[in-house]
This record gives C-alpha cells, sequence and structure tokens, in this order.
C-alpha cells in the first residue's frame, strides 16, 4: 500500500502526522506534499523524525514557502524537495491513496 499525504493547512498538521505515524509504523509507503500554511510543519519534530528516518518522502511547495517565509530546517534539509504542484500531482499518481488536510 502507498499513502500520499497532502497537509494544506498548518493547524491540520497533528492529524495528518497522526496518521503518517501510524501508517509507518504498519509498513505501509509514505509520500508527503505540504503547500500552503501547511508548509509550516515542515518545522514539527514528529515529521522531521519520519523524513530522518526515511519513514516518508517529503515536497514542499516552494511558493508557499516563500509566502509563509519558511526555509528547510537544517536537520532534514538534504531529504526535501522543494517544487511545486508538480511534485503533488507526482505524489497522486504513485499513491494508491491520498489524504488531503
Amino acid at each position: 500500500m502507498k499513502l500520499g499525504i497532502v497537509i494544506t493547512e498548518n493547524r491540520l498538521t497533528a492529524p495528518a502526522l497522526a496518521l503518517m505515524g501510524m501508517a509507518a509504523d504498519r509498513g505501509i509507503e509514505l509520500r508527503c506534499f505540504l503547500s500552503d500554511s501547511g508548509v509550516e510543519a515542515m518545522h514539527d519534530p514528529h515529521l522531521q523524525k519520519l523524513v530522518a528516518e526515511r519513514c516518508t518522502t517529503l515536497a514542499v511547495c516552494e511558493h508557499s514557502m516563500e509566502r509563509y517565509g519558511i526555509h528547510v530546517p537544517k536537520p532534514i534539509d538534504t531529504q526535501v524537495v522543494v517544487g511545486g504542484q508538480y511534485q503533488d500531482a507526482e505524489l497522486v499518481r504513485w499513491s494508491d491513496r491520498v489524504a488531503v488536510f
């Protein structure tokens, strides 16, 4: 099973990461895309851990990063793809299921 997670609102980070944690514990392949205020989730330690442990790949919308003044944090900076809606489209194409928060 391949699960894609899209976080578009910072206030929905907690439930999205809870789902990602449960999926990772079950060995489900994960990809995550952050857009709009969801880019602030990059600073959440739980997401950083999932990325650092290679439980998920992470792509973020460059336009949203600029809009919210967000930078990729050092612990995961080499593992994050900064791009655009193409990365979101790749996630959707790759996934068996997609959850949008």
